[in-house]
């Protein structure tokens, strides 16, 4: 937490959100730039450097491969305003392109059973329009000669609007273009949440001071539970910790390796000049929202013998890099949690991406400035992600998890 906390201009806000990283800014732009919404928006921030952000540390990566419409949907939409960033941010010239690396996503089936799953779900990407190609161990073989195959009977990859791209850009002009909107961003921490029949109706800042609001949107990433705790909600939401080493290769591949998520749970991919991987730990649990402890073994012991051992040329590989960041890990089944609880209808969740974020924040920016706007999703309904299934302990199924 920032030391010097900021109080903001005015003491009554139309919505108050709850965190400014990548989700909180996709809502702060959006909504600002609704032509039907001409409200103050106040975004509260704990920390504006985003030093222990799930944004400063992701991986800002895309795909279609998901085993639900809903999910490949909001994908496509992120596909689209990614390739036409300009144009969505009003053709201002000085909006930068944002640059794709499409080498796509492969997925590699040890056993039949998986093998089942990715033609399922390579069945309901074909439906949505989706490039997924169900590949047999020769045909990777050809296509990568790099990958060792011999345990492996069946990929699905697809380089049509999968890989990585600059998020990290589209978030720094969301933020920049919602200020020019006025949209006030401050550094402070929402420590009081305050209910009047059955509707939020303030906040009260670290600062003490307290704002009026007519909605409050939580888009507080892995501290989600505690926000909603101060509404005297529940959320399935915690942070998990996810490792990731850069190295490099003393004979690397000849060409670009697609971002190849291994039977072993260890997912790598190329990074410009050097080469990425990631895992959970072995034994995933929830840590606190503060500790970012690098459990160093892991590089060692679990991820580079499980990329030596499908990349050969890894084997010679040195560690160039290493961090950890948190996914916002939903419990019950790491899909997001998106909109208004029903016992507190101006109180909306943006939460539990799961480590999709990056990816999902312009479909739920989208979704939730028009949910604020006109009470309902009018582009792609949403509602499947509601609190709702939350409450009835009711799982949205997604056989695509990394």
């Amino acid at each position: 937490m920032v030391n010097k906390l900021e109080n903001p201009p005015h003491d009554m806000f139309d919505v108050v959100i709850i965190g400014g990283a990548m989700i909180g800014s996709s809502v702060a732009w959006f909504l600002s730039h609704n032509d039907d919404f001409d409200g103050r928006i106040l975004v509260v921030e704990r920390d504006p450097t985003y030093e222990k952000s799930s944004t400063a540390h992701t991986n800002s990566c895309m795909r279609q491969q998901f085993s639900s419409e809903l999910n490949i949907r909001i994908s496509q939409f992120a596909a689209d305003f990614v390739r036409d960033f300009r144009d969505y941010m009003g053709g201002d010239p000085a909006v930068p392109d944002l640059h794709v690396h499409h080498f796509g996503y492969m997925y590699l089936a040890d056993n039949e059973t998986f093998a089942s799953r990715l033609k399922q779900s390579h069945a309901i990407q074909a439906g949505c329009g989706a490039g997924t190609r169900l590949m047999s161990p020769g045909e990777i073989s050809a296509a990568y000669p790099f990958y060792q195959l011999d345990d492996i009977v069946l990929g699905s990859h697809n380089i049509v609007d999968e890989g990585y791209f600059d998020g990290a850009t589209m978030f720094d002009w969301w933020r920049r273009k919602a200020r020019q909107k006025n949209v006030c961003y401050i550094a402070n921490e929402v420590v009081g949440i305050g209910i009047d029949a059955g509707r939020v109706t303030y906040i009260t800042l670290a600062s003490g001071s307290v704002i009026r609001t007519g909605i409050v949107i939580n888009a507080a990433g892995p501290r989600a539970a505690g926000v909603a705790q101060l509404a005297g909600l529940e959320i399935p939401v915690e942070p998990r910790p996810r490792y990731t080493f850069v190295f490099d290769a003393a004979d690397p591949p000849d060409r670009a390796v697609p971002l190849t998520i291994d039977p072993s749970g260890v997912h790598f991919r190329t990074d410009g000049h050097y080469f990425m991987a990631g895992c959970p730990p072995d034994d995933d649990g929830p840590v606190d929202c503060d500790d970012f402890t690098m459990d160093h073994s892991l590089w060692e012991e679990k991820a580079w013998p499980a990329v030596a051992n499908r990349v050969p040329a890894f084997e010679r590989a040195r560690l160039v890099n290493s961090w950890v960041g948190h996914y916002a890990y939903n419990r019950l089944d790491q899909n997001a949690v998106v909109g208004p609880h029903p016992d507190l209808p101006n109180f909306i969740f943006v939460n539990g991406f799961s480590g999709h974020g990056f990816q999902q924040s312009p479909a739920m920016g989208r979704g939730i400035s028009e949910l604020v706007a006109y009470g309902e999703f009018r582009s792609l309904d949403l509602t499947p992600l509601g609190m709702e299934r939350i409450i009835a302990n009711r799982p949205l199924v997604e056989l695509a998890i990394i």
